[in-house]
């Protein structure tokens, strides 16, 4: 997919998006997030982001390990997983899987999303081929992630998962390539299956080796020797 903000390398005309947002206006399918605010979604519904970054959430319960007199305490706890970014130009929708939960964020501020039911693509036959070609990408890329995640070694897991974000996000910086939008520790050890201590130990080890930078606002940037290949979406 691409960026709305840049029609030069629009994969769709222009003019189809722009009436798509009108549309969403229009029937007031559109709003704008500030960051880290929560996407009121619910399944049926397909999301398009207009501008700014989605971050996805998977949250579990998980029961509480049983006390010291041998039973089960009442109380569940609360697991989330981040699961990816949906950046600008990409849709998203929310499926609803008991005792899994999906959940929408916005990441960067400003952050737009129009909202509509499956039956309203009716009106753009073509856009709608368009979507589900995204989302078969975005399958796909799922699948290479799972890849990434099988890797034993923790380090083989986070380089791995860096580089699957910035073929996907990245734009060329001086040292390589950076990703737009900041990144937590915390955040790369739920999707990785690790803690926010040991990415911070590995990030430490990349960055020793020249693979990993950071720049302004703590943005993760690989060298372009660390990229295989950076390839238009």
């Amino acid at each position: 997919m691409y960026s709305p903000s840049d029609p030069l390398e629009a994969s769709r005309p222009f003019v189809t998006w722009q009436r798509i947002l009108d549309w969403g206006q229009e029937h007031y399918r559109y709003r704008t997030f500030s960051k880290d605010e929560r996407i009121p979604t619910r399944p049926g519904l397909l999301y398009l982001v207009e501008r700014g970054a989605i971050r996805l959430v998977g949250t579990s319960q998980v029961s509480a390990s049983p006390n010291f007199s041998g039973a089960q305490c009442s109380h569940q706890n609360m697991e989330e997983a981040f699961l990816g970014f949906i950046g600008a130009g990409q849709p998203f929708e929310i499926v609803a899987l008991s005792p899994f939960t999906l959940q929408a964020y916005s990441h960067v501020e400003q952050t737009a999303v129009v909202w509509m039911y499956w039956d309203d693509l009716d009106n753009w036959p073509h856009f709608r081929r368009e979507i589900l070609d995204a989302f078969r990408l975005q399958h796909q890329r799922k699948l290479l992630w799972l890849s990434t995640l099988g890797q034993r070694r923790t380090i083989d897991r986070l380089l791995g998962f860096l580089i699957l974000l910035v073929e996907e996000f990245g734009e060329p910086c001086e040292q390589g390539y950076c990703l737009p939008f900041p990144l937590t520790h915390a955040q790369i050890g739920s999707a990785i299956g690790s803690t926010r201590v040991t990415v911070t130990r590995l990030i430490g080890k990349l960055r020793q080796r020249g693979i990993i930078n950071t720049q302004k606002d703590n943005l993760i940037c690989l060298s372009g020797d660390s990229v295989p290949k950076i390839t238009p979406n």
